[in-house]
């Protein structure tokens, strides 16, 4: 039996190449709770407070049983004839909840955090060839937001911001690199679309800065600048941070220091510190 879960991006779980995806909004969403789980084991309790939150009726444990069984109907129908029973070991009952049994690697959350966790400790090491190469393979794995399609209550909600920090995280990483490899001329429209999807994040416009000075357009890099302290004086009333501070002094006296791709690396994107 080959199984397959997408979650990043829209949901796609498939047996043997066949969906075993609910068209039914809450089988749907119980099959999404477990597949970011498989093989773990989820509380009825946790299940029933994420597909109804604090609104779960009477008979919400009896509801849910009633989806375990929908969705066991729909696996076994994705197996082959000879594994019809199977389903019950795919879709555990325990004493406490329900656990999605499937093998190893199934799901691309993993894979994600496994390349991931591999750019940072080549960069860490100082193989920025191989953290840029690993870090762009990781993120590739996102489509979309997580469960872009699925209706997500407070656990789900917890996992796809903890899931999506991760991401830009590693997307920084991904971007000191390519710098330290001194490909900025490729970084900027990528870097100009992250400053605005983000504007509140420092690493972009730090990043964006070095690109545009790096490139021979040093009165954009210090338009960045100054879009960054008014967007933040405005609505938080603060500065920015002193090293964006330090960067914006190093563009203005015309440090040569700018120029060397080991810059970024050094002081505003350091792997070890982004641990």
């Amino acid at each position: 039996m080959r199984a397959e879960i997408n979650v990043l991006g829209t949901f796609e779980a498939t047996i043997d190449g066949v969906s075993i995806v609910p068209t039914a909004a809450k089988p749907r969403h119980l099959l999404a709770v477990l597949s970011l789980n498989v093989g773990r084991v989820v509380t009825a309790g946790a299940l029933i407070e994420e597909l109804w939150g604090d609104g779960a009726p009477r008979s919400a444990h009896s509801t849910l049983q009633t989806y375990v069984m929908q969705l066991r109907k729909v696996i076994a129908d994705a197996m082959p004839d000879a594994d019809k029973l199977a389903c019950r070991r795919v879709l555990e009952t325990r004493q406490t909840g329900y656990v999605l049994r499937l093998d190893q690697d199934v799901l691309d959350v993993d894979r994600y955090l496994r390349r991931a966790a591999a750019g940072r400790t080549a960069g860490t090491a100082g193989d920025y060839e191989a953290a840029e190469r690993l870090l762009r393979q990781a993120l590739s794995v996102w489509r979309g937001p997580l469960l872009v399609d699925v209706s997500i209550g407070p656990h789900l909600e917890i996992e796809a911001t903890r899931l999506s920090e991760s991401r830009l995280v590693d997307l920084a990483l991904r971007m000191d690199a390519d710098l330290y490899l001194g490909r900025h001329h490729q970084l900027l429209g990528d870097l100009a679309a992250l400053c605005a999807r983000h504007p509140h994040m420092e690493n972009f416009r730090a990043q964006y800065m070095l690109a545009l000075y790096r490139c021979g357009r040093p009165g954009q890099a210090l338009e960045v600048y100054h879009e960054m302290w008014t967007t933040i004086r405005d609505q938080f009333g603060v500065d920015p941070s002193p090293r964006l501070r330090m960067l914006h002094q190093a563009m203005l006296a015309g440090d040569p220091a700018i120029e060397d791709p080991k810059f970024v690396v050094q002081k505003w994107g350091s792997y070890a510190a982004a641990r």
